[in-house]
Parts: C-alpha cells; structure tokens; sequence
C-alpha cells in the first residue's frame, strides 16, 4: 500500500523574519530553525498582499486577492469575503478524497467556499490548546484510510487589543516564554530605534516565542502519531511584522516572508534563494498530492498561474525561469483604500500606487499602537524608519527600487533619467501581468480598462494616462 502524501501547513500572524534561523540572533526559536535544519528554508518568498485575510486567501486558493474577491479582511464590518465560485484548497482536496482541518484562526470566508471537514476556529493564544487540538485530530487520522491535509492557525504574533500589547501575561497563555530586554534586542532598519519601538519589539520577540513553542508541540504531535515520514511540512506567516514600513505596506519587510518547506524525501538544511510567491503554494500542495493540473476542467475558477516549487526545492542557485514575482493589495480594513500592485525582481522593486492621490492609510492597531505615538511625537523632521514620514504618507504614482543597493526601499528612481528604460519595461510588465490575471484596476484616464471594454468596442477613447487630467479633459486626441 502506497504511504499517505500528508499535509500540514502552519500559519503565523504578522509574523515577519525575526527568526534564528532567517538570522536574528536576538530571538530564540529552536523548533523553527529545527525544522529549516530538515528542509527548505526560502530566503526570497512573497506574499502577494500584506494584509491578514487577503494573504491567506491567495494561500488557499492559488489567486492574488483581485482575482479571488478577498480584497480585504474578512472580520468585523470589514466582510470581504472571497467569491462564491472560487476553488479553494479544503474544496480541492476534499474532493481528492482528502480529510481536510483547521485549526485555530480561520480569517476568510464565506464557509462554502472555505469547507474544511474539521473546522476547530478559536482566537486563543493558547498554543497549549491549539497543540491539543491537531494531536486529537493527528489521532483521528491514524483511524483514517484516507491522507490528512491540516492548517493550524496562530493567533500570535498579532498585536492585542491594548495599545503595544501582543497577548503576553494573558491569563488563557500556559506556559513559559522567554522574554527580551528591550535594551538588548536588536531593531529592525526599517524602524525607529527609539524607546517606544524597543518596547515593542520586545513584546513581540516574546509572542514570537510563543509561536515557535506551539509549533514544537505540534510536530512532536506529528511525531507520535507516525506522519512524520508522510507528511509534507509548510511554515509560513500572513504578512509581516504590526509596525509601520512592514504590514499593509507592499515594501519588502511587509511581503518578504518566511517560508521553509520540509519534505520527508528531499534534501536537509537547504537555502534556497528562488523568488517564489504565494500562488505558487496551493500547486505544490497539488503537486505533492499527484495532482498537477492547474484548474479542474469544470472549475469556474480563473486559471493558476502559480507553480509548485517541489522541483527546485533543492535548489541552491536562482533558477533563471524564478526571477519574478507580483503583488496586489487593495484594502485592509474597508476604510484602508489603497490599491497598489508590485513586481518583484532579484534586482529591482516595482511600485504602481493606483490611488496616489490619496494619503496611506494607517490600519487601526498601527495607528494605536505605541511605537506610532513614539514617532510622530518624535524631532522634525520626521521619519519612519530611513524614509521621511512625507514619503510615507504621500507616495508617487510609481516607485523603483535597487533592492541591492537601497533593500528598505527609501531611493526612488522611478523619475531618474538613467532608469527610464528599466522602469518603462517593468510598467509594461506588470500591465501585462494585470491583463492576464483580469485585474480591474488596470487604470487608464481614472478609470478601469477592463470595466469600460464594451464601450471601448463600441468606439470610446481613453487617454493613455494614468490619471484624468483637469488641465486636458478631452479625449478626441486619444
């Protein structure tokens, strides 16, 4: 009898590469670089958007979040919600003859779309109790003919609902956690070094912790009940750290994110530098399983474009057909309108910020938070990490990036001379991949292409323009 093809896919919240093994000596994570020790740890994996709901959509599904209708978070009076007739990973293998589960925070919706068999959904920070849950449905498998496909969700490291607090000293958290002196860790470039940060950050290494405590629980689980040779291994966060510069923000603290894979055949202690995105996980999952086909003949469902990384997971060099990636963000909370697409390369970053015109909107738990109120109460001029807070606020219809030389994005080149030609070819790049992926905001003259296409057959000109222009409102000369 053929072995089980197993999967457990484990998510953290807002957790970002403050890990030992990404090289963050601060923290301690022992149970996270153990597993990057036994497999593949990806320094160069993106989400497509920095926002909780959005990004595990694009994980579920194998779409960017324009094209699966999670356009933003799912809780609340936000509601997005992703479209009825979407493919989703529980709908998938269910029908492979899959068990599905979750556990833990679920974060998108409607249940139709999102039908896990086991569906065990709490808040909790207890990692205890998370542990317990998967070992109980672990036991359950063990009685099962058919392969399990389990998603735990954390809670952690997400902010909590008091201002700088991330779940650390509730009273429902059993267990020890280490904790930092915000006078010895190391903060990030992309933020402030002030007291209020450190502060922070200290926190959040410890929820960090806490993270990195249940997932060790969770795989010596898998290991009593005699997977761990069957079952492939995914680790992986939503989007990146609650500070400003990183979550909701397409920069790459926000969507460069950790990624190790552990399969039980493949090689150990892989780095692997191969730019892989967030579609491409629901392939590999299908993959694994034997099943490659992109979409089911009678989905309605829009084509993947994602591939599974399951042939170059061994690799030590960048596969030159692995040099792209994209992003689409559009809201976080229904207040936070902010469409942005991206294309990532090994060399360059790629901005197009459709709604420009607009300040960038700060999420309610950045906007609360302490570290925010260090800052802006900080010396002018002021500054959000390396970039000015103006830039922050105030962004340009397009950026670029040399992500070599500039990695936090603060240099824009996008109006420099010498890189008109870079910057002309990744626009029409990224406009192709828009075309491609059906995006309605492929704007022209402040409005969608995609959305006018019957008048435009019927003889309408748009200006070739990003932006309706009150100077020249005429379209005669389109």
């Amino acid at each position: 009898m053929a072995p089980k093809k197993n999967i457990l896919l484990v998510i953290a919240d807002d957790m970002g590469k403050s890990l030992g093994c990404y090289g963050d000596s601060t923290i301690s994570t022992p149970n996270i670089d153990q597993l990057a020790s036994e497999g593949t740890l990806f320094d160069n994996a993106f989400a497509s958007t920095a926002s909780c709901s959005g990004s595990r959509s694009v994980i579920y599904t194998g779409l960017h979040t324009h094209q699966n209708g999670q356009y933003g978070l799912q809780h609340a009076n936000h509601h997005f919600m992703t479209f009825d007739h979407i493919d989703s990973a529980p709908k998938l293998f269910n029908n492979l003859g899959y068990q599905t589960g979750i556990v833990g925070k679920i974060h998108v919706g409607p249940e139709h779309v999102y039908p896990w068999e086991v569906r065990r959904e709490s808040p909790t920070r207890d990692v205890s109790w998370v542990a317990e849950q998967v070992d109980l449905f672990f036991q359950s498998a063990k009685n099962d003919s058919r392969p399990f496909f389990l998603t735990v969700g954390f809670m952690d490291p997400h902010r909590d609902s008091t201002r700088g607090g991330f779940g650390n000293g509730d009273e429902s958290v059993s267990g020890p956690d280490a904790t930092y002196e915000p006078a010895k860790i190391t903060v990030p470039s992309f933020l402030n070094d002030i007291p209020e940060v450190r502060q922070e950050m200290a926190e959040y290494y410890r929820s960090v912790g806490r993270v990195d405590r249940g997932f060790g629980s969770i795989m010596e689980a898998l290991k009593k009940a005699g997977f761990i040779n069957d079952t492939l291994v995914v680790l992986t966060s939503d989007n990146g750290p609650p500070f400003l510069n990183s979550k909701t923000t397409l920069y790459d603290a926000g969507v460069r994110l950790p990624l190790i894979i552990r399969n039980p055949h493949g090689k150990q202690g892989v780095r692997n530098p191969n730019l892989i995105s967030f579609i491409d996980l629901l392939p590999t999952f299908l993959d694994w399983a034997g099943h490659n086909a992109a979409t089911p003949s009678a989905s309605a469902s829009p084509p993947r474009l994602g591939r599974s990384v399951l042939p170059i997971i061994d690799e030590t060099n960048i596969n030159d057909a692995w040099t792209r990636v994209f992003g689409s963000h559009t809201f976080h909370e229904v207040t936070n309108y902010y469409p942005t697409r991206f294309m990532r390369t090994s060399r360059y970053k790629y901005h197009r910020n459709i709604a420009w015109k607009l300040d960038f909107p700060f999420s309610t738990d950045l906007y609360a938070s302490l570290s925010w109120e260090g800052i802006r109460n900080s010396q002018f001029p002021l500054k959000v990490g390396e970039r000015s807070l103006e830039a922050y606020i105030r962004r340009p219809p397009e950026e670029l990036y040399d992500m070599q030389e500039d990695p936090r994005e603060v240099i824009n080149l996008a109006d420099r001379p010498e890189y008109r030609e870079i910057l002309l070819g990744f626009r029409r790049e990224l406009e192709d991949w828009q075309r491609l992926t059906q995006d309605a905001w492929l704007v022209r003259d402040g409005v969608s292409l995609s959305e006018m296409q019957g008048h435009i057959d019927a003889g309408l000109k748009i200006p070739d323009r990003f932006d309706f222009d009150l100077a020249a409102p005429g379209n005669t000369q389109a």
